[in-house]
């Protein structure tokens, strides 16, 4: 092997010197030492939830992989899912353990976003997530006072939740389940619990799916629902100085910057604990108010579709 080569954990990893992608300064090498730093940390995260991960290749613009190539080794564990948009299976990893993870890393596998359901019964999510996406050229403290509103959406409705930083400029708010609801009834709930949240600050934070409508505010994503994923705790973003998603105690949510968080410093603030599993909750029952109130609110998908193709229909009636 060249000095750019070396093997861990049995697997075979290339190239490490080369630059990770356009714009940034990180290398190859960088993402294996980082992901095998963390790997204690993020692979629990990511086991046994199907996954799929931004890749970069050199001179290509990065792509989202969902269907395993045909070239994955054989330990690389997988489960079927029936993709109703394309009309076949798709062959979903499962990041089980450090070997996955390098296998991965030597792909240039920089993202890393798992289900919220595991493969044992994807019709169950195990957290309901509410997403802040601050509008574009807006600071990170928009999206912070908007979590700090879902907070308090939760509290009142007698739930806890822990949050963390999306990596990019967002806040990622997640609320661990008792088992039992499925899909459909945590969809409801975070519908009902993202109307809460926008009722306390209509000025500062919107649950308007059409962006146009967003008037400047921040959208209370209320999406990450069924079989939707959410970029990983602990997982890399594919942005200059890449950036990590990271969790962070309530009472700090204000004094931090994304910044502060990227696969050089992540590391040396992990140490020996996992903030993740310190700051996460017991999972909890949903209150049944809370789901029925969320069934009364349109899915914001399928209210879009009909909104847009209302709209169209408008500005034909306007041309003639």
């Amino acid at each position: 092997m060249s000095g750019a080569d070396e093997t861990r954990d049995g697997v075979a990893l290339t190239n490490l010197d080369q630059t990770l992608f356009d714009g940034g300064s990180a290398t190859k090498r960088d993402l294996v030492d980082y992901l095998d730093a963390v790997a204690d940390r993020l692979v629990p995260q990511l086991r046994n939830r199907p996954l799929s991960v931004i890749r970069v290749r050199p001179g290509q613009p990065p792509f989202m992989q969902k269907n395993l190539p045909r070239y994955t080794p054989d330990w690389v564990r997988r489960v079927p899912i029936w993709a109703e948009a394309s009309r076949r299976e798709i062959a979903y990893a499962l990041c089980d353990d450090r070997r996955t993870l390098l296998w991965f890393a030597n792909q240039r596998a920089v993202e890393y976003h798992p289900t919220l359901a595991t493969a044992d019964d994807l019709s169950r999510p195990t957290h309901l997530v509410l997403d802040l996406d601050p509008p574009e050229g807006d600071g990170f403290a928009a999206g912070v006072a908007a979590a700090l509103l879902v907070r308090q959406a939760l509290t009142d409705a007698g739930l806890a939740g822990a949050v963390k930083t999306s990596g990019a400029k967002g806040v990622h708010v997640f609320v661990p389940v008792a088992p039992g609801p499925d899909a459909e009834q945590l969809a409801a709930a975070t519908r009902a619990l993202a109307a809460r949240a926008q009722r306390l600050d209509p000025a500062l934070a919107t649950t308007a799916f059409i962006r146009e409508d967003r008037g400047g505010r921040v959208f209370i994503d209320p999406t990450r629902t069924g079989g939707a994923t959410v970029v990983s705790v602990y997982s890399p973003r594919l942005r200059p100085d890449v950036p990590v998603s990271f969790p962070v105690p309530w009472a700090e949510l204000e004094s931090v910057a994304p910044a502060d968080f990227t696969i050089r410093t992540v590391p040396g603030l992990l140490a020996q604990h996992d903030p993740w599993a310190d700051l996460m909750p017991r999972p909890q029952s949903l209150p049944a108010d809370l789901v029925e109130e969320g069934r009364a609110i349109p899915v914001p998908r399928v209210q879009a579709m009909h909104e847009g193709r209302r709209r169209a229909r408008a500005r034909r009636a306007a041309a003639d």
